[in-house]
């Protein structure tokens, strides 16, 4: 068994990695885990403790996918419910479809029993409005948000603010392997806006044969290179995990024009070898590993692609 997630998924991981030493299946303890991040103010990237959009919506994006099966599920731009993985997981269930988006998605989860909820923390509601504020001339301040948003593109790549998502990837007690993912998306980013996170292929992929992968950061360069899909289908052709990650990077790093900046890609294969890489992330980047050998979590440096 081993368990991967990404340092922001710290309130879930120990509950997520007890489920899996108890036997629980792979998608039910990481998602069961990825909810508990969900529900965290203390995580600014995810749920309820993200950042909203121009206008001040909280907006979610979650993916789920059955390493088995080869089945997904996904919503995205998801409004007024926070467990948006736990959505994902039904929509792959329930449905007939692999991603449900917007209206889509907020009535599907309605007919699923979920009630809306306040989304958006106050603190971040204090934050979003003091930006605005000091982003606005008086006259588009009157008429706000009625105004032209796609004049205010530096607040969408607002460096100050987290562009991250919570990953959960995980090979269980009968070997199969499962991925799931959330996120709030881009503080500031513009209204139905979305990233990888619900893409099936470019923020996230699973095959039981050969591995599991979940990318963070910056979604519009994975969504360009099916990026999940490259480092399994590298793993299918019979390369190391190793060496998969890297034709994945050289992938990203072919990219020279359009909206660049950094991606990390976290892989575990069938041997339970596993590989986190930072690419162009200015800071380090941490994540979580367990595996019954070690007993407890550990936080790792993730390596930074040469």
């Amino acid at each position: 068994m081993i368990l991967i997630a990404n340092a922001e998924g710290f309130p879930g991981i120990e509950l997520a990695a007890e489920l899996l030493a108890g036997g629980t299946n792979g998608l039910d303890a990481i998602v069961d885990g990825i909810s508990l991040v969900e529900k965290s103010v203390a995580v600014r990237n995810v749920g309820f403790g993200g950042w909203p959009n121009l206008v001040g919506e909280m907006e979610f994006d979650a993916g789920v996918m059955d390493g088995d099966s080869l089945e997904s599920g996904a919503v995205g731009a998801l409004v007024d419910v926070i467990p948006a993985a736990q959505i994902a997981k039904l929509v792959k269930e329930k449905s007939n479809h692999q991603i449900l988006v917007g209206a889509g998605a907020r009535r599907f989860a309605a007919e699923m029993g979920f009630a809306a909820e306040e989304t958006l923390y106050d603190e971040s509601r204090k934050t979003w409005r003091s930006v605005i504020e000091g982003a606005l001339s008086e006259a588009d301040a009157e008429r706000f948000p009625h105004i032209n948003l796609t004049a205010m593109p530096a607040l969408t790549t607002d460096p100050e603010k987290v562009r991250d998502t919570t990953v959960f990837l995980c090979r269980d007690t009968q070997r199969s392997m499962y991925v799931a993912t959330s996120t709030s998306g881009w503080a500031w980013k513009y209204p139905g806006r979305l990233g990888d996170s619900p893409i099936c292929g470019a923020g996230f992929y699973a095959d039981s044969r050969h591995g599991a992968v979940a990318c963070t950061h910056t979604g519009e360069m994975t969504i360009r290179q099916g990026t999940a899909k490259t480092v399994i289908t590298a793993l299918r052709l019979g390369h190391s995990l190793g060496e998969a990650v890297d034709i994945a990077v050289n992938d990203l790093a072919d990219l020279k024009s359009g909206y660049l900046g950094g991606v990390v890609i976290h892989a575990i294969d069938s041997n339970d070898e596993h590989r986190v890489v930072n690419f162009r992330c200015e800071k380090d980047i941490e994540y979580w590993y367990w595996s019954p050998e070690i007993g407890k979590p550990e936080l790792r440096k993730a390596e930074v692609a040469q």
